[in-house]
Protein backbone atom coordinates (compact mmCIF):
# COMPACT_ATOMS: atom_id res chain seq x y z
CA UNK A 1 0.00 0.00 0.00
CA UNK A 2 2.60 2.50 0.84
CA UNK A 3 4.62 1.35 -2.95
CA UNK A 4 1.29 2.46 -4.16
CA UNK A 5 0.58 5.32 -2.24
CA UNK A 6 4.24 6.84 -3.48
CA UNK A 7 3.82 5.34 -7.07
CA UNK A 8 0.16 7.62 -7.46
CA UNK A 9 1.88 10.75 -5.24
CA UNK A 10 4.52 10.75 -8.44
CA UNK A 11 1.96 9.79 -10.97
CA UNK A 12 0.09 13.27 -9.90
CA UNK A 13 3.30 15.07 -9.82
CA UNK A 14 4.52 13.77 -13.43
CA UNK A 15 0.66 14.73 -14.70
CA UNK A 16 0.87 18.69 -12.93
CA UNK A 17 4.46 18.80 -14.55
CA UNK A 18 2.84 17.97 -18.01
CA UNK A 19 0.02 19.84 -18.09
CA UNK A 20 1.25 23.53 -16.82
CA UNK A 21 5.30 22.66 -17.42
CA UNK A 22 5.18 21.39 -20.90
CA UNK A 23 3.51 22.95 -23.92
CA UNK A 24 0.41 21.43 -22.87
CA UNK A 25 0.19 24.73 -20.77
CA UNK A 26 -1.61 26.44 -23.43
CA UNK A 27 -4.39 23.69 -23.97
CA UNK A 28 -7.67 24.12 -21.65
CA UNK A 29 -7.16 25.71 -18.17
CA UNK A 30 -5.49 29.36 -19.05
CA UNK A 31 -4.05 30.34 -15.54
CA UNK A 32 -0.44 28.76 -14.56
CA UNK A 33 -1.08 27.70 -10.76
CA UNK A 34 2.07 26.75 -8.61
CA UNK A 35 2.56 23.43 -7.28
CA UNK A 36 1.90 24.47 -3.69
CA UNK A 37 -2.03 25.53 -5.27
CA UNK A 38 -2.31 22.01 -6.41
CA UNK A 39 -0.92 19.87 -3.61
CA UNK A 40 -4.41 19.29 -2.13
CA UNK A 41 -5.33 18.21 -5.46
CA UNK A 42 -2.73 16.05 -5.03
CA UNK A 43 -3.13 15.13 -2.07
CA UNK A 44 -6.73 14.35 -1.63
CA UNK A 45 -6.11 12.30 -5.38
CA UNK A 46 -3.40 9.71 -3.63
CA UNK A 47 -5.86 9.29 -0.45
CA UNK A 48 -9.38 8.57 -2.55
CA UNK A 49 -7.36 6.25 -5.25
CA UNK A 50 -5.63 4.46 -2.83
CA UNK A 51 -9.09 3.97 -0.60
CA UNK A 52 -10.59 2.90 -3.81
CA UNK A 53 -7.92 0.18 -4.10
CA UNK A 54 -8.79 -1.13 -0.61
CA UNK A 55 -12.11 -1.24 -1.41
CA UNK A 56 -11.70 -3.36 -4.20
CA UNK A 57 -9.55 -5.75 -1.92
CA UNK A 58 -6.66 -5.06 -3.32
CA UNK A 59 -4.55 -5.91 -0.39
CA UNK A 60 -5.68 -8.87 0.58
CA UNK A 61 -3.48 -11.86 1.01
CA UNK A 62 -5.61 -13.38 -1.70
CA UNK A 63 -4.23 -10.82 -4.63
CA UNK A 64 -0.39 -10.88 -3.83
CA UNK A 65 0.29 -13.53 -6.24
CA UNK A 66 -2.72 -13.14 -8.78
CA UNK A 67 -1.16 -10.65 -11.45
CA UNK A 68 -3.86 -10.20 -13.47
CA UNK A 69 -6.65 -9.90 -10.88
CA UNK A 70 -4.55 -7.42 -9.42
CA UNK A 71 -4.33 -5.55 -12.96
CA UNK A 72 -8.09 -5.89 -12.94
CA UNK A 73 -8.93 -4.34 -9.96
CA UNK A 74 -6.42 -1.41 -10.76
CA UNK A 75 -8.14 -0.93 -13.72
CA UNK A 76 -11.28 -0.44 -12.50
CA UNK A 77 -10.34 1.80 -9.46
CA UNK A 78 -8.06 4.11 -11.83
CA UNK A 79 -11.74 4.23 -14.17
CA UNK A 80 -13.74 5.02 -10.52
CA UNK A 81 -11.61 7.49 -9.70
CA UNK A 82 -10.77 9.11 -12.91
CA UNK A 83 -14.82 10.21 -13.09
CA UNK A 84 -14.85 10.90 -9.13
CA UNK A 85 -12.36 13.37 -9.84
CA UNK A 86 -13.13 14.63 -13.04
CA UNK A 87 -16.63 14.87 -11.98
CA UNK A 88 -15.30 16.83 -8.95
CA UNK A 89 -13.47 19.14 -11.12
CA UNK A 90 -17.10 19.72 -13.44
CA UNK A 91 -19.31 20.69 -10.53
CA UNK A 92 -17.53 22.19 -7.44
CA UNK A 93 -15.99 25.88 -8.40
CA UNK A 94 -12.95 25.42 -6.80
CA UNK A 95 -10.16 28.06 -6.82
CA UNK A 96 -7.94 27.27 -8.59
CA UNK A 97 -10.09 25.20 -11.16
CA UNK A 98 -9.23 21.86 -11.63
CA UNK A 99 -7.85 21.31 -14.92
CA UNK A 100 -9.57 18.47 -16.84
CA UNK A 101 -6.26 17.90 -18.47
CA UNK A 102 -4.69 17.32 -15.57
CA UNK A 103 -7.28 15.02 -14.47
CA UNK A 104 -6.92 13.47 -17.65
CA UNK A 105 -3.00 13.25 -17.20
CA UNK A 106 -3.27 11.83 -13.30
CA UNK A 107 -5.57 8.97 -14.60
CA UNK A 108 -3.45 7.46 -17.35
CA UNK A 109 0.26 8.18 -15.25
CA UNK A 110 -1.53 6.58 -11.99
CA UNK A 111 -2.95 3.24 -13.93
CA UNK A 112 0.54 2.85 -16.41
CA UNK A 113 2.64 3.35 -12.69
CA UNK A 114 0.43 1.39 -10.77
CA UNK A 115 0.76 -1.70 -13.54
CA UNK A 116 4.16 -1.57 -14.26
CA UNK A 117 5.30 -1.20 -10.90
CA UNK A 118 2.68 -4.31 -9.57
CA UNK A 119 4.40 -5.94 -12.72
CA UNK A 120 7.80 -5.58 -11.09
CA UNK A 121 6.81 -6.35 -7.67
CA UNK A 122 4.97 -9.71 -9.51
CA UNK A 123 8.20 -10.90 -10.70
CA UNK A 124 10.15 -10.58 -7.67
CA UNK A 125 7.36 -12.59 -5.71
CA UNK A 126 8.18 -15.65 -8.84
CA UNK A 127 11.80 -15.22 -7.91
CA UNK A 128 11.67 -15.32 -4.63
CA UNK A 129 11.05 -17.60 -1.52
CA UNK A 130 8.07 -14.92 0.11
CA UNK A 131 6.09 -16.18 -2.74
CA UNK A 132 5.78 -20.11 -1.09
CA UNK A 133 4.72 -18.15 1.92
CA UNK A 134 2.34 -16.33 0.52
CA UNK A 135 0.38 -19.60 -0.83
CA UNK A 136 -2.76 -20.82 0.51
CA UNK A 137 -2.60 -24.50 1.61
CA UNK A 138 -6.14 -25.69 0.29
CA UNK A 139 -6.81 -29.30 2.17
CA UNK A 140 -9.58 -30.95 -0.27
CA UNK A 141 -12.12 -33.33 0.86
CA UNK A 142 -12.60 -36.46 -1.32
CA UNK A 143 -11.11 -36.26 -5.29
CA UNK A 144 -12.60 -36.05 -8.17
CA UNK A 145 -12.02 -34.74 -11.70
CA UNK A 146 -12.90 -31.25 -10.79
CA UNK A 147 -10.05 -31.36 -7.94
CA UNK A 148 -7.44 -33.38 -10.10
CA UNK A 149 -8.07 -30.21 -12.50
CA UNK A 150 -8.01 -27.75 -10.20
CA UNK A 151 -4.64 -29.13 -9.15
CA UNK A 152 -3.24 -29.39 -12.57
CA UNK A 153 -4.41 -25.61 -12.88
CA UNK A 154 -2.39 -24.86 -9.93
CA UNK A 155 0.55 -26.38 -11.07
CA UNK A 156 0.73 -24.97 -14.55
CA UNK A 157 0.58 -21.48 -13.57
CA UNK A 158 4.24 -19.54 -13.30
CA UNK A 159 3.21 -18.16 -9.82
CA UNK A 160 0.20 -20.05 -8.30
CA UNK A 161 -1.98 -17.84 -5.11
CA UNK A 162 -2.69 -21.78 -3.55
CA UNK A 163 -0.88 -25.02 -3.66
CA UNK A 164 -2.72 -28.42 -2.46
CA UNK A 165 -1.15 -30.04 0.80
CA UNK A 166 -3.19 -33.23 0.41
CA UNK A 167 -6.59 -34.56 0.12
CA UNK A 168 -8.60 -36.68 3.04
CA UNK A 169 -11.06 -39.85 2.26
CA UNK A 170 -14.98 -39.36 3.41
CA UNK A 171 -16.10 -41.78 5.58
CA UNK A 172 -17.36 -43.84 2.72
CA UNK A 173 -13.75 -44.19 2.94
CA UNK A 174 -13.22 -43.97 -0.99
CA UNK A 175 -12.10 -41.71 -3.21
CA UNK A 176 -13.61 -41.16 -7.17
CA UNK A 177 -10.75 -41.54 -8.68
CA UNK A 178 -6.71 -41.70 -7.34
CA UNK A 179 -5.25 -38.58 -7.14
CA UNK A 180 -2.04 -38.56 -9.43
CA UNK A 181 0.64 -35.85 -7.58
CA UNK A 182 -1.37 -35.64 -4.51
CA UNK A 183 -0.75 -37.32 -1.10
CA UNK A 184 -3.64 -38.90 0.93
CA UNK A 185 -2.97 -37.61 4.36
CA UNK A 186 -6.09 -39.40 6.09
CA UNK A 187 -9.80 -39.25 6.72
CA UNK A 188 -12.45 -36.68 7.70
CA UNK A 189 -11.51 -37.78 11.48
CA UNK A 190 -8.44 -36.78 11.15
CA UNK A 191 -9.16 -33.12 10.06
CA UNK A 192 -8.30 -31.44 13.07
CA UNK A 193 -5.19 -32.55 13.48
CA UNK A 194 -4.15 -32.24 9.58
CA UNK A 195 -5.22 -28.65 9.57
CA UNK A 196 -2.58 -27.72 12.19
CA UNK A 197 0.07 -30.09 11.45
CA UNK A 198 0.08 -28.83 7.70
CA UNK A 199 -0.73 -25.30 8.39
CA UNK A 200 -4.09 -25.79 6.27
CA UNK A 201 -5.57 -22.15 4.95
CA UNK A 202 -8.69 -23.46 3.41
CA UNK A 203 -10.61 -26.84 3.41
CA UNK A 204 -12.14 -27.68 0.11
CA UNK A 205 -14.99 -30.24 -0.13
CA UNK A 206 -14.76 -31.87 -3.51
CA UNK A 207 -16.98 -35.30 -2.64
CA UNK A 208 -20.47 -33.96 -1.96
CA UNK A 209 -21.74 -37.09 -1.63
CA UNK A 210 -20.45 -36.75 1.91
CA UNK A 211 -24.11 -36.91 4.36
CA UNK A 212 -25.28 -33.46 5.49
CA UNK A 213 -24.05 -33.89 9.02
CA UNK A 214 -20.53 -34.41 7.45
CA UNK A 215 -20.43 -31.16 5.12
CA UNK A 216 -21.94 -29.28 8.30
CA UNK A 217 -19.59 -30.45 10.55
CA UNK A 218 -16.41 -29.64 8.85
CA UNK A 219 -18.42 -26.03 8.19
CA UNK A 220 -18.29 -25.67 11.97
CA UNK A 221 -14.67 -27.16 12.29
CA UNK A 222 -13.48 -24.85 9.65
CA UNK A 223 -15.28 -21.93 11.70
CA UNK A 224 -13.61 -22.76 14.99
CA UNK A 225 -10.17 -23.28 13.79
CA UNK A 226 -10.68 -20.22 11.56
CA UNK A 227 -9.68 -21.37 8.15
CA UNK A 228 -11.99 -21.19 4.70
CA UNK A 229 -14.31 -23.26 3.98
CA UNK A 230 -15.44 -24.10 0.37
CA UNK A 231 -17.21 -26.65 -1.64
CA UNK A 232 -16.27 -27.47 -5.50
CA UNK A 233 -19.66 -27.09 -7.29
CA UNK A 234 -19.19 -30.54 -8.59
CA UNK A 235 -23.08 -30.54 -9.71
CA UNK A 236 -22.49 -27.16 -12.27
CA UNK A 237 -19.78 -28.46 -13.22
CA UNK A 238 -20.59 -25.85 -16.46
CA UNK A 239 -20.72 -21.92 -15.96
CA UNK A 240 -19.69 -22.15 -12.47
CA UNK A 241 -18.86 -18.30 -12.45
CA UNK A 242 -22.54 -17.33 -13.01
CA UNK A 243 -23.17 -19.32 -9.49
CA UNK A 244 -25.71 -16.90 -7.77
CA UNK A 245 -27.42 -16.76 -4.32
CA UNK A 246 -30.50 -15.51 -3.89
CA UNK A 247 -33.36 -15.59 -1.23
CA UNK A 248 -36.68 -16.47 -2.64
CA UNK A 249 -39.68 -16.32 0.59
CA UNK A 250 -36.66 -16.61 3.39
CA UNK A 251 -34.99 -19.34 1.54
CA UNK A 252 -31.58 -19.76 0.12
CA UNK A 253 -31.51 -20.85 -3.96
CA UNK A 254 -28.45 -21.20 -5.67
CA UNK A 255 -28.89 -21.16 -9.64
CA UNK A 256 -26.86 -20.39 -12.63
CA UNK A 257 -27.68 -16.23 -13.53
CA UNK A 258 -25.77 -14.26 -15.94
CA UNK A 259 -22.29 -14.67 -16.90
CA UNK A 260 -19.45 -11.25 -17.61
CA UNK A 261 -20.80 -11.55 -21.84
CA UNK A 262 -24.94 -11.60 -20.83
CA UNK A 263 -24.18 -7.66 -19.13
CA UNK A 264 -25.49 -4.74 -21.49
CA UNK A 265 -22.74 -2.90 -20.41
CA UNK A 266 -20.17 -5.65 -21.56
CA UNK A 267 -21.86 -6.19 -24.73
CA UNK A 268 -21.87 -2.77 -26.01
CA UNK A 269 -18.09 -2.41 -24.73
CA UNK A 270 -17.15 -5.39 -26.49
CA UNK A 271 -19.17 -4.06 -29.54
CA UNK A 272 -17.32 -0.68 -29.74
CA UNK A 273 -13.97 -2.63 -29.57
CA UNK A 274 -14.92 -5.05 -32.78
CA UNK A 275 -16.01 -2.03 -34.76
CA UNK A 276 -12.90 -0.17 -33.99
CA UNK A 277 -10.61 -3.23 -34.12
CA UNK A 278 -12.39 -4.46 -37.50
CA UNK A 279 -11.94 -1.32 -39.10
CA UNK A 280 -8.24 -0.51 -38.21
CA UNK A 281 -7.42 -4.45 -39.37
CA UNK A 282 -9.52 -3.87 -42.65
CA UNK A 283 -7.82 -0.83 -43.55
CA UNK A 284 -4.35 -1.78 -42.03
CA UNK A 285 -3.96 -4.92 -43.42
CA UNK A 286 -5.61 -4.52 -46.56
CA UNK A 287 -2.01 -4.54 -48.80
CA UNK A 288 -0.73 -7.79 -46.85
CA UNK A 289 -4.52 -9.47 -47.78
CA UNK A 290 -3.83 -8.39 -51.70
CA UNK A 291 -0.57 -9.25 -51.91
CA UNK A 292 -1.56 -13.19 -50.53
CA UNK A 293 -4.92 -13.24 -52.59
CA UNK A 294 -1.93 -12.23 -55.77
CA UNK A 295 0.26 -15.07 -55.10
CA UNK A 296 -3.08 -17.47 -54.49
CA UNK A 297 -4.29 -17.19 -57.76
CA UNK A 298 -0.40 -17.23 -59.08
CA UNK A 299 -0.27 -21.03 -58.24
CA UNK A 300 -3.92 -22.08 -58.22
CA UNK A 301 -6.43 -19.95 -60.78
CA UNK A 302 -9.50 -19.36 -59.01
CA UNK A 303 -11.09 -17.02 -56.32
CA UNK A 304 -8.63 -16.22 -53.91
CA UNK A 305 -11.47 -15.48 -51.25
CA UNK A 306 -14.27 -18.39 -50.36
CA UNK A 307 -16.62 -18.37 -47.80
CA UNK A 308 -17.72 -21.03 -45.73
CA UNK A 309 -20.87 -21.50 -43.31
CA UNK A 310 -20.25 -21.70 -40.05
CA UNK A 311 -22.14 -22.02 -36.72
CA UNK A 312 -22.69 -18.79 -34.68
CA UNK A 313 -24.47 -17.45 -31.28
CA UNK A 314 -26.95 -19.19 -30.40
CA UNK A 315 -26.79 -21.69 -33.27
CA UNK A 316 -27.33 -19.54 -35.83
CA UNK A 317 -25.49 -20.11 -38.91
CA UNK A 318 -23.10 -17.61 -41.18
CA UNK A 319 -20.71 -17.18 -44.25
CA UNK A 320 -16.91 -16.95 -42.91
CA UNK A 321 -14.48 -15.39 -45.11
CA UNK A 322 -10.95 -16.65 -45.93
CA UNK A 323 -8.54 -16.36 -47.97
CA UNK A 324 -8.24 -19.61 -49.94
CA UNK A 325 -4.95 -21.65 -48.58
CA UNK A 326 -6.51 -24.76 -50.19
CA UNK A 327 -6.74 -25.92 -53.96
CA UNK A 328 -10.11 -25.82 -55.25
CA UNK A 329 -11.05 -29.08 -55.55
CA UNK A 330 -10.19 -29.79 -51.85
CA UNK A 331 -13.55 -31.20 -50.90
CA UNK A 332 -14.85 -32.56 -54.33
CA UNK A 333 -15.56 -36.07 -52.96
CA UNK A 334 -18.41 -34.20 -50.47
CA UNK A 335 -15.67 -35.91 -47.70
CA UNK A 336 -15.71 -32.45 -44.94
CA UNK A 337 -13.38 -32.58 -42.35
CA UNK A 338 -10.61 -30.83 -40.60
CA UNK A 339 -7.47 -30.57 -42.29
CA UNK A 340 -4.03 -31.74 -40.63
CA UNK A 341 -0.86 -30.54 -40.71
CA UNK A 342 0.75 -32.68 -43.49
CA UNK A 343 -2.77 -32.00 -45.51
CA UNK A 344 -1.96 -32.47 -49.02
CA UNK A 345 -4.45 -29.94 -50.02
CA UNK A 346 -3.14 -27.50 -48.95
CA UNK A 347 -1.34 -24.63 -51.22
CA UNK A 348 2.35 -24.22 -50.74
CA UNK A 349 1.89 -20.56 -50.14
CA UNK A 350 -1.54 -21.93 -47.91
CA UNK A 351 1.10 -23.35 -45.30
CA UNK A 352 2.64 -20.04 -44.44
CA UNK A 353 -1.07 -18.21 -44.67
CA UNK A 354 -1.82 -21.01 -41.62
CA UNK A 355 1.15 -20.78 -40.00
CA UNK A 356 0.66 -17.12 -39.22
CA UNK A 357 -3.23 -16.92 -39.66
CA UNK A 358 -3.46 -14.69 -42.55
CA UNK A 359 -5.92 -16.58 -44.08
CA UNK A 360 -8.06 -15.34 -41.21
CA UNK A 361 -8.06 -11.71 -42.09
CA UNK A 362 -10.75 -11.42 -43.81
CA UNK A 363 -13.47 -11.95 -41.26
CA UNK A 364 -12.46 -8.51 -39.93
CA UNK A 365 -15.76 -8.37 -41.80
CA UNK A 366 -17.67 -10.20 -40.49
CA UNK A 367 -16.23 -8.81 -37.16
CA UNK A 368 -18.07 -5.36 -38.80
CA UNK A 369 -20.92 -6.94 -39.54
CA UNK A 370 -21.26 -8.21 -36.31
CA UNK A 371 -21.42 -11.84 -37.03
CA UNK A 372 -17.99 -12.19 -35.55
CA UNK A 373 -15.87 -10.65 -32.47
CA UNK A 374 -12.25 -10.60 -32.46
CA UNK A 375 -11.96 -12.84 -29.57
CA UNK A 376 -14.20 -15.35 -28.47
CA UNK A 377 -14.44 -19.58 -29.32
CA UNK A 378 -14.00 -20.31 -32.97
CA UNK A 379 -16.80 -20.99 -35.40
CA UNK A 380 -16.99 -24.61 -36.13
CA UNK A 381 -18.77 -25.90 -39.18
CA UNK A 382 -22.08 -26.95 -39.01
CA UNK A 383 -21.66 -30.54 -40.77
CA UNK A 384 -18.69 -31.44 -38.01
CA UNK A 385 -20.00 -30.88 -35.08
CA UNK A 386 -23.57 -31.88 -35.65
CA UNK A 387 -23.66 -34.88 -33.25
CA UNK A 388 -21.43 -32.63 -30.86
CA UNK A 389 -24.07 -31.28 -28.42
CA UNK A 390 -25.00 -34.63 -27.08
CA UNK A 391 -21.88 -36.55 -27.33
CA UNK A 392 -19.71 -33.77 -25.68
CA UNK A 393 -20.54 -32.20 -22.44
CA UNK A 394 -21.30 -28.49 -22.28
CA UNK A 395 -20.68 -28.60 -26.21
CA UNK A 396 -23.28 -26.03 -27.29
CA UNK A 397 -22.66 -23.67 -23.93
CA UNK A 398 -19.76 -21.90 -26.29
CA UNK A 399 -22.21 -20.80 -28.46
CA UNK A 400 -23.32 -18.48 -25.92
CA UNK A 401 -21.24 -15.85 -27.23
CA UNK A 402 -20.39 -14.84 -30.91
CA UNK A 403 -17.49 -16.48 -32.28
CA UNK A 404 -13.88 -14.60 -32.85
CA UNK A 405 -11.12 -14.76 -35.00
CA UNK A 406 -9.19 -15.93 -32.22
CA UNK A 407 -9.78 -17.04 -28.66
CA UNK A 408 -8.35 -18.53 -25.41
CA UNK A 409 -8.21 -21.95 -26.86
CA UNK A 410 -6.24 -21.04 -30.03
CA UNK A 411 -3.64 -19.28 -27.75
CA UNK A 412 -3.46 -22.28 -26.24
CA UNK A 413 -2.71 -24.56 -28.89
CA UNK A 414 -5.95 -26.01 -29.69
CA UNK A 415 -7.14 -25.30 -33.26
CA UNK A 416 -8.06 -27.45 -35.99
CA UNK A 417 -7.44 -31.15 -35.72
CA UNK A 418 -6.84 -30.84 -31.82
CA UNK A 419 -8.19 -32.21 -28.50
CA UNK A 420 -11.59 -31.27 -28.76
CA UNK A 421 -12.13 -31.41 -25.12
CA UNK A 422 -9.48 -29.40 -24.37
CA UNK A 423 -10.65 -27.03 -26.98
CA UNK A 424 -14.48 -26.53 -24.86
CA UNK A 425 -12.83 -26.12 -21.54
CA UNK A 426 -10.71 -23.20 -23.03
CA UNK A 427 -13.92 -21.99 -24.45
CA UNK A 428 -15.76 -22.14 -21.10
CA UNK A 429 -12.77 -20.86 -19.17
CA UNK A 430 -13.07 -17.89 -21.58
CA UNK A 431 -17.20 -17.38 -21.23
CA UNK A 432 -16.55 -17.63 -17.65
CA UNK A 433 -13.87 -14.97 -17.06
CA UNK A 434 -14.33 -12.52 -19.41
CA UNK A 435 -12.92 -9.02 -19.37
CA UNK A 436 -11.58 -6.13 -21.46
CA UNK A 437 -7.93 -6.97 -20.02
CA UNK A 438 -8.52 -10.76 -21.37
CA UNK A 439 -9.77 -9.82 -24.62
CA UNK A 440 -6.36 -7.54 -24.93
CA UNK A 441 -4.38 -10.79 -23.80
CA UNK A 442 -5.52 -12.94 -26.37
CA UNK A 443 -4.82 -10.26 -29.49
CA UNK A 444 -1.38 -9.80 -28.12
CA UNK A 445 -1.17 -13.65 -27.40
CA UNK A 446 -1.74 -14.16 -30.70
CA UNK A 447 0.58 -11.98 -32.40
CA UNK A 448 3.60 -12.58 -30.36
CA UNK A 449 2.84 -16.59 -30.38
CA UNK A 450 3.42 -18.72 -33.48
CA UNK A 451 1.03 -21.76 -32.95
CA UNK A 452 1.22 -23.51 -36.51
CA UNK A 453 -2.13 -24.31 -37.01
CA UNK A 454 -4.15 -26.81 -38.59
Amino acid sequence: MICDAVVVLYALLAAYWLKFCTPLASIGVTSQPGLPDYAPYIAFGTITLILTLAHLKLYSRDSLLRYRHVSMIVAKACAGWFLGFLGVALIFKMEPPISRGFVILAGANALAGLLIWRNLFHRFLRRSVVARSLRQRVLVVGWNAEAERLSRAFEEQDICAYEVAGCVVSAQGRLAIEPADVSVLGTIGDLEELIHHHEVDTVMVADLDCVKGEIVGIANLCEREMVRFQIVPSYFQILVSGLHLETVGGIPVLGVSQLPLDRLSNILLKRLVDIVGSIFGLIALSPVMAFFCWRVKRESPGPAFYKQRRLGRNGREFDIYKIRSMKLDAEKDGQVGWSTKSDDRRLKIGELMRRYNIDELPQFWNVLQGEMSLVGPRPERPELIRNFKSEIPHYNARHNALPGITGWAQVKGFRGDTDLGERIQCDLFYLENWNLMLDLQIMVMTLTTNKNAA
